[in-house]
């Protein structure tokens, strides 16, 4: 493993990586409640998980993966693995990534955006073990709302470009080339901006 692993990454997250927990292999006869894929192997990281359900305490008995992805992608999706078991369908749900990262013992900051993919991948598992078991009025699903239209840049555009590492409006312009025919949505781009910094990484941070 080289240098630059060893400064960037902490013992936690080189030990998932390196040992990871819970992966779904393509040859078991694995039996899932629900799963959910996210992501594109094509043009970045692609996450799949399976969750086992209890179904008379609606907890998690069990949670596999695959990832196409780097060591965090690989190392988030295995520690989400770990956390989520015996949790409650409704707790699983609102895992964050912060922390994922937190359970890691923090990820580089511009490496945050691949324990959002686990987290993704996790909502759809139980959004579909809903679907699967007649309960549609439990799935729960996040709307995108379109914040630049002339470039139709959504506010979870937005908040991916922030965990990817922008932090000033014109990084964020750089990312999605938004506001950059009209102008109009510059102030409330800038606003969330800043939410989604103090979100993902606290009020030191600046945006």
């Amino acid at each position: 493993m080289g240098a630059h692993l060893s400064w960037a990454y902490t013992e936690k997250v080189k030990d998932h990586f390196v040992n990871p927990r819970n992966v779904l292999k393509d040859d078991d006869d694995y039996l899932f409640d629900g799963q959910g894929v996210v992501g594109n192997a094509q043009c970045g990281d692609e996450m799949k998980v399976v969750i086992q359900v209890d179904k008379e305490t609606e907890t998690i008995k069990d949670c596999r993966w695959q990832t196409y992805g780097c060591a965090s992608a690989i190392a988030s999706t295995s520690v989400l693995s770990e956390l989520v078991k015996g949790m409650t369908l409704d707790e699983a749900f609102h895992v964050s990534p912060k922390q994922i990262a937190a359970e890691l013992g923090q990820l580089p900051e511009h490496k945050i955006h691949c324990s959002v993919l686990g987290d993704k991948a996790l909502r759809a598992a139980i959004n579909d073990y809903y679907e699967r078991n007649g309960m549609p009025d439990k799935v729960v699903r996040q709307q995108a709302r379109v914040v630049c239209k002339c470039m139709n840049v959504t506010d979870h555009e937005i908040e991916d470009a922030v965990l990817e590492g922008a932090r000033t409006f014109l990084e964020l312009q750089e990312r999605t080339k938004m506001s950059t025919v009209c102008g109009k949505c510059k102030d409330e781009a800038q606003q969330l901006l800043h939410d989604y910094v103090q979100k993902h990484f606290g009020p030191d941070n600046p945006a």
